[in-house]
């Protein structure tokens, strides 16, 4: 596994950014996360060691633009320059989350066709109106791997008719000390929906306020993904 970083700095889109992990570490490090820079990492993926050798090993996933979005638009003039690195790299398989899909169409290059084998792309969804708008334009998209994000849920959602050509859907609840509940038993409507679909699911984490069986518990941050792998619900 490994981390590419092209750019840092994002800004707040929709109700899932309420409590953004990101903005909140800037925020403690007095750095604006809506100003917009390339990082020192911008050329990673085809960055080589002294022997001319690839310093990211064929085989690895790469987790690409995780500190912001890769379909930002203040990144529009260096998009293009990674589509190129990520095309070298047909050896590596890169997976990017975003919050802006009605962006994708106009932020692919012009080799894209049905889709890069070697690119995953996360869809990402936060209640009810974020599904229907982003899914219904996600399904429609010319993507070899597409998965859906709903984290952080902050409301019940059904999604069983977006789930064709799905591979996974992961959930997960929102941390921080104000955060939106997550109900547990929203995350056991989604993996039902997902099973009812053959749609791999992972519950990825808990919230900082998670509801169970009618008790809200509240949980620390290094208990979030720990308590959700222990529910043992993934399919």
């Amino acid at each position: 596994m490994a981390m590419w970083n092209p750019w840092r700095g994002c800004h707040k889109y929709s109700e899932g950014c309420k409590f953004c992990y990101i903005h909140k570490g800037d925020n403690k490090r007095g750095t604006d996360t809506n100003t917009i820079v390339k990082t020192d990492k911008f050329t990673a993926p085809i960055d080589k060691n002294k022997k001319g050798e690839y310093k990211i090993k064929s085989g690895q996933v790469v987790y690409l633009c995780f500190s912001s979005d890769f379909l930002l638009p203040d990144a529009d003039a260096w998009r293009g320059d990674c589509w190129q690195m990520i095309k070298e790299r047909s050896d590596l398989h890169f997976i990017f989350l975003t919050k802006r899909i009605e962006r994708f169409t106009d932020c692919t290059p012009d080799n894209w066709g049905d889709g890069y084998d070697n690119v995953t792309v996360g869809c990402t969804i936060e209640n009810q109106e974020m599904a229907d708008f982003r899914l219904s334009i996600f399904n429609k998209l010319p993507i070899k791997h597409k998965n859906i994000i709903c984290q952080p849920l902050i409301e019940q959602v059904t999604i069983e008719k977006y789930l064709e050509d799905i591979e996974l859907v992961v959930v997960g609840g929102e941390s921080d000390y104000k955060a939106r509940p997550l109900d547990y038993d929203w995350v056991l409507s989604l993996r039902s929906q997902c099973i009812n679909a053959n749609t791999h699911f992972e519950f990825r984490q808990c919230g900082t306020y998670f509801i169970k069986d009618g008790k809200t518990y509240t949980l620390n941050v290094r208990q979030l993904c720990s308590q959700a792998k222990k529910a043992g619900i993934d399919y």
